[in-house]
């Protein structure tokens, strides 16, 4: 009991003094994408006015309403009309409220099926001191929430390997598609899976495919209601949306190479250069998804990928150092790619009435522990990969799989380290085996009678 209040008075007091940074930081572009969240509160405003449909696209013109999935304009529209505060920071207040709770319970629960109580009780502890996590927790955006459903059908594919139960990775299929309804990151992860699971798990051939089967169509049958609207509304059918272009496009945007050829990264910089070549005056209203968004779209991947062909070992290196910033979470963050987080202090985080006494000691020492954590966490996790497959091959291969899914296709174009906070989870998951593994072994050699 002891340890559980200790737990959970370091989570708590982490995430309370995140949340109060975030608070303060909300209206600052170098902390928060306001530009983007913006946008979702402008669909959420229409929706609520009835400007909008809730689902359907009416407009074949509006192209700017498959930029994002619908998911998170319904969270934020259900947001407003709940509280009556059609701001940011309800929604910020929200999801931090029920981030707190869901994350941190399924990283325990994945962890607790797949390695023991022990290393799940090492995972809620990572979990709730993570700089990472707590701070896109306390983000009002879709990056926390598709995180949930990831996490929710990561959990019910162990169970269903485990159990070999068509049911379970039927919901591991659906929870995987309802992610997919607030970011479309990640739409393919589900074959990917069903790959894996014929790999993995020891049964017949049949039992294969039919639980391979299962996951396919339970992702498939949650994502098809958006595709069929995209195919009916839109001359131009786009089953994911207009952004592959411009992310493939701006991502070129980053490097060298990229810039000295007319890439940039930037919507606002990627609109200019589309007004200029549509012949359009300065003063016309443009977006990068609208006008005749996913046609726009479709000439940017193609110009993306044609520069691409032309230079494919040089984007292999490109692609490599986007995995290194995905990864990264100590020392200063790679540029392009977003925050790790920030450890909290008390000059952070309180006001000056409170940065003293007690409470200041507290939240500093808080913060020395997110230090040191954030350097041992890549060698906790790569170790816990290597002990974690000793200890339970199929659930390592089942998680790192996904591991994988964000790191090496989802660096294919422009990404930010938000994008990827499932990889990140999943590698709590794996450094929690490592320390579990340690403290188990310490156990060992402290009730030895030899000592």
């Amino acid at each position: 009991m002891l340890l559980v209040f200790v737990l959970l008075l370091t989570t708590v007091s982490v995430r309370i003094l995140t949340l109060q940074f975030m608070r303060t930081h909300l209206n600052d572009a170098s902390w928060f994408q306001t530009g983007s969240y913006a946008k979702f509160d402008r669909n959420a405003r229409e929706i609520l006015s009835a400007q909008q449909d809730l689902f359907w696209i009416n407009d074949p013109t509006r192209t700017d309403l498959v930029q994002y999935p619908p998911a998170f304009p319904w969270l934020v529209a259900a947001v407003y009309k709940t509280t009556g505060n059609y701001s940011a920071y309800s929604v910020q207040l929200v999801q931090w409220f029920v981030d707190l709770f869901v994350s941190l319970a399924l990283i325990t629960g994945i962890t607790v099926s797949a390695f023991g109580w022990r290393a799940g009780i090492a995972a809620s502890l990572l979990a709730g001191v993570s700089p990472l996590l707590a701070m896109y927790g306390a983000w009002p955006s879709a990056d926390a929430p598709t995180t949930w459903f990831v996490l929710a059908a990561s959990w019910l594919l162990l169970i269903a390997s485990k159990r070999m139960n068509l049911w379970f990775a039927l919901g591991a299929g659906a929870l995987l598609g309802a992610a997919c309804w607030f970011r479309v990151n990640p739409l393919y992860l589900a074959p990917a899976w069903a790959i894996v699971l014929m790999i993995l798990i020891k049964a017949n051939w049949r039992t294969h495919l039919k639980m391979s089967v299962a996951i396919l169509f339970g992702a498939a049958a949650v994502i098809a209601p958006i595709v069929v609207r995209n195919y009916v509304s839109f001359p131009d059918f786009t089953p994911t949306g207009g952004t592959i272009g411009a992310n493939l496009w701006e991502g070129l945007g980053e490097t060298e190479l990229g810039r000295n050829n007319g890439f940039q990264l930037g919507d606002e910089k990627l609109i200019e250069r589309e007004r200029i070549k549509m012949g359009l005056p300065p003063d016309f209203p443009i977006e990068a998804q609208w006008p005749d968004g996913i046609k726009r779209d479709r000439e940017r991947l193609r110009e993306s990928i044609a520069f691409i062909k032309q230079h494919p070992v040089w984007y292999a290196g490109v692609m490599l150092k986007r995995m290194w910033g995905m990864l990264k979470v100590a020392g200063k963050p790679l540029p392009y790619y977003g925050s790790s987080g920030i450890n909290v202090t008390s000059t952070k985080c309180l006001s000056p009435a409170w940065q003293g006494g007690l409470i200041g000691v507290w939240t500093n020492l808080l913060g020395m522990v997110q230090s040191v954590l954030r350097y041992l966490f890549l060698p906790l996790a790569a170790l816990g990969v290597y002990i974690g497959s000793r200890w339970n091959g199929m659930a390592a291969g089942m998680l790192g799989i996904t591991i994988l899914y964000y790191l090496i296709p989802g660096t294919v174009a422009h990404t930010e380290i938000r994008y990827v906070l499932p990889m990140h989870a999943l590698l709590t998951v794996f450094a929690a085996v490592t320390v579990s593994w340690l403290t188990g072994r310490l156990q060992r050699r402290t009730s030895s009678p030899n000592l």
